[in-house]
C-alpha cells in the first residue's frame, strides 16, 4: 500500500504540471496577415499587423510591395511559410501562386518563388496538415489545382488539375465557379464548394499519391437550385458543417461525419422580401456558441446566429451594418473581436464581441487598408 501511495505522490507533480499546461491561456498577441487586391493604384498586396487582444490595438509591421492581387492566403502548420493565390488583372489569363518565408519575430514576408497556378481567377487557397500540397480554387475556370510544397517552402508545378462541368438556374451559374476547397480536421477529406453547379464535392486525400484527390462516395452533396455554395465553416467540435450560399443568401447546416454531409437546416440571412443577395463569408466564435455571416451589395451587414450545440441548428439573433462590401471578415482567436473588411470602403472596422450574448458593439478603431479580402492569424511566441 505504501509503495502505491509513494508512486502516486511521485506522479502528482507531473499530473499537476500537465493539467496546468493543458489549461494554459491563449496567446494575447497575434500577427494579423491581410490579403487582398492591388487595384486602383495600390501595390501593397499583403500587410502584417501586430494585434493586441486585450486592447484591440493593431500596429503595422510590414507590407509586401509588387505582389499582384494576393486575394487569399494560407499558412503552413508551423507558420514559417505563407502562400497566396494571385489574380491576374488581365481577364482570362492564367494566375500565379506565390510562396513567402515568414519571419515571426519581425512580421516580414520574403518571396521565395512564384509558379503558374493552373487556372483563372483564384479565390481561395488551402494547405494540408503535413505541408505537402496547396489546393487553389478557381472561380472563372471552374477548377481546382494541387501544387506541391518543397522542403524549403517553395512551390512546384501543378501536379493535379480538376475541371468541373455543369451549371444551374441563376444567371451567374452558366458555368462552374469553384469558390473554396477546404480540408476537414482529419486532413484526409477535402470539401469543394462549386457556386456554379450548386454542388459541394467530397474527396479522399492522400498526399503520398501523385494525384492526391480522389472522389469519395458519395461524390457530392447537391444544394437547392440557385443557392450558390461559397464558403464552408466547421464547428469547433467538427460535428457540423455550415455552408454559406452566395446567391440565395441562405446558410445551410449539415451534420458532418468523415466526409459525409447530412442536411439539417437552411436559414435565411435576410428577410423574405429582400431580393439582392450576395452572401460572402462565414465564421464561428471560438467557443462555438455563435455563427456570423456577411452579406454584400444592398445589405452590407453581418448576421449573427446562436448555435444549438446538440443538433447544430441556428437561430437568428441580429444583423449589424458594416462598411461597404464585406467580402471577408474574421474573429480573433480569443473571441474578443470581430473585424470586417469593407472591400469597396477600403476600411476594416472593429467590433467588440460580448461573449455571453455574441452581440457586436462598434469600436472607434479602424484600419484604412484598401481592398482587403482575407485575414490570417499567427500567435506571437
Amino acid at each position: 500500500m505504501r509503495k502505491y501511495l509513494f508512486a502516486a505522490l511521485l506522479l502528482a507533480p507531473a499530473l499537476s504540471f500537465a493539467q496546468q499546461k493543458a489549461a494554459a491561456p491563449a496567446a494575447k498577441t497575434y500577427d494579423l496577415l491581410l490579403g487582398g487586391y492591388t487595384l486602383q493604384g495600390y501595390d501593397k498586396g499583403i500587410s502584417v499587423y501586430r494585434f493586441d487582444t486585450e486592447t484591440g490595438k493593431a500596429t503595422l509591421l510590414s507590407q509586401v510591395e509588387g505582389s499582384a492581387n494576393p486575394d487569399f492566403l494560407a499558412l503552413s502548420s508551423d507558420n514559417k511559410f505563407v502562400y497566396s493565390c494571385n489574380v491576374n488583372p488581365k481577364n482570362g489569363v492564367e494566375a500565379e501562386v506565390s510562396a513567402f518565408k515568414f519571419n515571426k519575430a519581425t512580421g516580414k514576408l520574403t518571396l521565395i518563388n512564384k509558379v503558374a497556378g493552373g487556372g483563372i481567377n483564384p479565390v481561395h487557397i488551402s494547405i494540408d496538415k503535413d505541408n505537402k500540397n496547396v489546393i487553389v480554387s478557381y472561380y472563372s475556370s471552374g477548377s481546382i489545382a494541387v501544387l506541391p510544397v518543397n522542403k524549403d517552402g517553395s512551390l512546384g508545378a501543378v501536379k493535379q488539375n480538376i475541371k468541373y462541368t455543369g451549371g444551374s438556374v441563376h444567371r451567374n451559374q452558366k458555368t462552374p465557379h469553384v469558390h473554396m476547397a477546404i480540408f476537414d480536421d482529419s486532413g484526409k477529406k477535402v470539401l469543394v464548394a462549386d457556386l456554379g453547379s450548386d454542388k459541394v464535392y467530397t474527396y479522399n486525400y492522400d498526399n503520398t499519391k501523385a494525384e492526391p484527390l480522389n472522389p469519395a462516395d458519395p461524390a457530392y452533396e447537391l444544394t437547392m437550385p440557385g443557392d450558390g455554395p461559397r464558403h464552408i465553416e466547421f464547428s469547433p467540435d467538427k460535428k457540423f458543417a455550415y455552408i454559406i450560399q452566395e446567391l440565395s443568401g441562405y446558410v445551410r447546416v449539415y451534420k458532418y461525419d468523415n466526409g459525409k454531409l447530412t442536411f439539417i437546416q437552411t436559414i435565411a440571412m435576410m428577410p423574405e422580401d429582400f431580393k439582392v443577395n450576395s452572401a460572402a463569408d462565414v465564421h464561428i466564435s471560438p467557443d462555438g456558441n455563435f455563427l456570423y455571416a456577411s452579406n454584400r451589395n444592398a445589405a452590407d451587414n453581418v448576421v449573427q446566429y446562436a448555435i444549438n450545440k446538440k443538433d447544430g441548428k441556428l437561430s437568428f439573433v441580429n444583423r449589424y451594418p458594416v462598411s461597404d462590401e464585406p467580402r471577408g471578415f474574421t474573429i480573433d482567436p480569443t473571441g474578443n473581436y470581430l473585424l470586417s473588411a469593407g472591400q469597396e470602403a477600403n476600411t476594416i472596422v472593429f467590433y467588440k464581441i460580448d461573449k455571453a450574448t455574441g452581440k457586436l458593439t462598434a469600436m472607434d478603431t479602424k484600419l484604412d487598408v484598401p481592398q482587403v479580402t482575407c485575414f490570417k492569424w499567427v500567435a506571437v511566441d
